[in-house]
């Protein structure tokens, strides 16, 4: 990877993360960071788009500064990479409407995410007619900010899962058309990182991804969580009665979440492995070797994350010291993309 290769991903604050979103998303964050692959690394805590859902202006605000400690405990250093609150750089909402402004409506309405929740709120108006005009304009537009935080500072990677293929996609197509458009080769076309996927399900509902939504706190692990509750909700997780330990997510998704876990931790790639590894154990020492694993990777960082929470005049002065580095580079190419534009580039 050359050392001029520039990344950018972004995670909404939802406050303490969940295992999932360890596993998914900040575990790589800091092992790009260490490979020594990538010239500049930019993580954001992307505030704004969090804004697609009305939030308690309190709530959001400390659970923002939640997850940027949370990001920094589990091994970002923000010495190295920059951390930043995504409403910190007003270039990112200027962007946002200039791309806007040349997207075409049924790109947006092409995307999975939008269709999907027109076709539950569809659902939802044959019992109320007015509720099909319900969604907001926010969730429309969504990809065309996140294309704005990735074109902003010519990221040339982006890490993305299976899920997040599409609208990396429409972030290439949305810089591809700009520069036809204006005729000249303003945006690189972001490359993707395909990330291992580690999709860890409920640990009530293995049919069911892991989410901070789920009102059962029982069906997730959150980097907060001690160790007593860790190793509680473990126990407690779904099996079944088949002897011996083996993967198979669809006759086995129980036992298979938990395998999956185990090597996501341990970094196996191939859970299929780590199962043949514990082949001749039962659902008990399954679930010990599963609590173990868990404690032991969350248990520094949670102490490390209540540390910083509690230091908050350090914590804002880490992320305003990397949110003046952001501006930098975003304003510079702001200028150049207003000038491109026809627009004041002050």
């Amino acid at each position: 990877m050359s050392k001029l290769a520039r990344v950018f991903s972004g995670i909404q604050p939802t406050g303490v993360p969940q295992l999932g979103n360890y596993l998914g998303s900040l575990k790589n964050w800091v092992a790009m960071q260490n490979s020594g692959q990538y010239g500049e690394l930019f993580y954001s805590v992307v505030d704004l788009h969090a804004l697609t859902v009305p939030r308690d202006p309190r709530v959001l605000r400390q659970e923002t500064m939640e997850m940027a400690a949370a990001i920094i405990a589990c091994g970002v250093d923000p010495k190295r990479s920059v951390l930043f609150r995504q409403s910190a750089v007003p270039a990112h909402t200027q962007l946002l409407w200039t791309l806007g402004c040349i997207t075409p409506v049924g790109w947006l309405n092409r995307m999975t995410q939008w269709k999907t929740k027109l076709q539950s709120q569809n659902e939802a108006a044959n019992l109320n007619a007015q509720a099909a005009q319900g969604l907001l304009a926010g969730l429309l537009t969504y990809p065309v900010l996140m294309a704005a935080d990735i074109l902003l500072y010519r990221a040339t990677h982006i890490p993305v899962g299976e899920d997040q293929v599409q609208h990396l996609e429409f972030a290439r197509d949305l810089a591809l058309h700009f520069n036809k458009i204006y005729g000249q080769k303003m945006f690189p076309p972001p490359q993707s990182i395909l990330t291992p996927s580690k999709r860890i399900m409920s640990l009530k509902d293995p049919l069911r991804k892991m989410s901070k939504s789920d009102p059962n706190e029982m069906s997730r692990i959150t980097l907060s969580d001690s160790d007593d509750e860790i190793r509680k909700k473990i126990k407690r997780a779904p099996t079944d009665a088949i002897a011996g330990i083996t993967y198979d997510p669809k006759e086995r998704p129980g036992v298979a979440n938990l395998v999956g876990i185990y090597a996501a931790l341990r970094d196996i790639n191939d859970p299929a492995e780590a199962a043949r590894a514990m082949e001749s154990m039962n659902n008990a020492q399954l679930k010990d070797a599963v609590a173990d694993a868990v404690v032991g990777t969350l248990g520094p960082i949670r102490d490390e994350m209540h540390r910083l929470l509690g230091d908050k005049v350090y914590l804002e002065g880490v992320l305003c010291a990397n949110e003046a580095k952001a501006r930098t580079v975003a304003e510079e190419s702001w200028r150049e993309i207003a000038q491109c534009a026809g627009l004041a580039s002050v």
